[in-house]
């Protein structure tokens, strides 16, 4: 199948690693399946394997491989974030870009003024904790503002975490406003990630020509 993504504001996305995950739970509802399935999407992004725990149900877990996760160079304007030059800082590409900040409290970040001044990347805040495999995110979208999750941004957000010692091993979890997700590192190969994480009906539409 071939997912195509635009944001709020109409603009084309490469990738969305929640958006794919529902894509492929709702394919499977509508085409009847069951049980565990594999499904091979196309992106803007390149080629993406979802693997559903339960196809054609309305609450299960999905995981995506996400590829690799490539440095990018500093963005346009990102001096006129004036970060203390001590912040840990990343600048990373899932198929999209990505530019991940560590902080003491994501609570007090202006999330929304900062991520106005680089409009063109995904914004990630993240602290430690509370667990100990476990980082805590909020972001700001190109094209869409503050929102609740990002999965590409949660995976960004785990690799820049151990990267900066903030979390150890292969398997980080990621809380963010809208649900937890796990991201699994150097997984199935190193330097590529797995984004794993449940998806569940919530609404069903009918579009009306």
């Amino acid at each position: 199948m071939t997912m195509l993504l635009h944001n709020r504001d109409g603009s084309r996305a490469e990738m969305s690693g929640n958006g794919i995950r529902c894509l492929v739970q709702a394919a499977s509802m509508r085409w009847g399946h069951t049980g565990r399935q594999n499904y091979e999407v196309s992106t803007d992004a390149g080629l993406r394997t979802v693997a559903i725990d339960d196809a054609g149900s309305a609450d299960t877990c999905a995981s995506v491989g996400m590829g690799e996760v490539r440095p990018l160079p500093e963005p346009r304007g990102w001096s006129d974030l004036q970060c203390d030059p001590a912040r840990p800082v990343l600048h990373l590409s899932l198929g999209n870009p990505h530019s991940v900040v560590g902080v003491e409290d994501v609570r007090d970040v202006p999330l929304a003024r900062l991520g106005e001044l680089v409009p063109q990347v995904n914004l990630e805040v993240v602290e430690q904790g509370p667990g100990t495999s476990e980082v805590t995110m909020r972001v700001h979208e190109r094209g869409a503002g503050i929102t609740a999750a990002c999965g590409t941004g949660a995976c960004a957000s785990a690799w820049a975490a151990r990267a900066w010692g903030l979390v150890a091993g292969s398997a980080v979890t990621v809380r963010m406003d809208g649900g937890n997700v796990q991201v699994r590192l150097d997984d199935p190969t190193p330097g590529s990630v797995t984004l794993v994480g449940p998806t569940r009906l919530v609404s069903e539409h009918e579009l009306v020509p």
